[in-house]
């Protein structure tokens, strides 16, 4: 009876304005279903927007590794090709030069041994050529006579007791060594004292 006093009581308050009220209450309950639902598929968006976001990081991270790998591996290979180039233009340079020596042995002989004044004074003059050339080109004698023997300029190739002389000192050059800055062309052939 209770329950039905307040039944009475509840329909009897119950005007309009409440079941505009009861209405909007139980749209902003189901509304409140609903945003939860959104607000769950929206964070699960988000968090896979984020996941992508990360991975495209991360891709991009690789292939900013991946250029900056290659750039130096460029780099080391245009350095390696160049160098390369230097010593193949060295060694090139080094061999045409090394068969004109030949050509100033056999006129430095010629001019030692010729008859006629005027044939070792010709071969002289084509001599003192050459070696103006070899000297503009850069190639250098080595210095032989006089000197202590050292094995990084000289072949010894003749060893002789003197006692005018003194330990390792070169007394005769047999063919005369030449180099181009710090590289030897040709070792000079020496007879040395011991």
């Amino acid at each position: 009876m209770t329950d039905d006093i307040m039944k009475e009581e509840t329909a009897a308050e119950e005007t309009p304005e409440m079941e505009d009220i009861l209405a909007e209450a139980e749209e902003m309950s189901r509304n409140g279903k609903d945003s939860k639902k959104k607000q769950r598929r929206l964070e699960a968006e988000v968090a896979e927007a984020e996941k992508k976001l990360s991975d495209k990081e991360a891709e991009l991270a690789e292939l900013n590794d991946r250029y900056l790998r290659l750039a130096a591996e460029y780099d080391n290979f245009r350095r390696r090709t160049a160098q390369e180039q230097e010593r193949i233009y060295g060694d090139a340079y080094a061999a045409a030069l090394a068969t004109m020596f030949p050509v100033v042995d056999n006129l430095e002989r010629a001019a030692q041994y010729s008859d006629g004044e005027s044939v070792a004074k010709g071969i002289a003059m084509i001599l003192k050529s050459v070696e103006e050339t070899l000297e503009k080109l850069g190639v250098t004698e080595i210095e032989a006579l006089g000197k202590t023997f050292d094995p990084t300029y000289h072949n010894a190739v003749l060893h002789v007791e003197d006692e005018a002389f003194g330990e390792g000192e070169i007394v005769e050059v047999l063919q005369k060594g030449y180099m181009k800055g710090d590289r030897i062309l040709r070792y000079a052939m020496v007879k040395v004292a011991n």
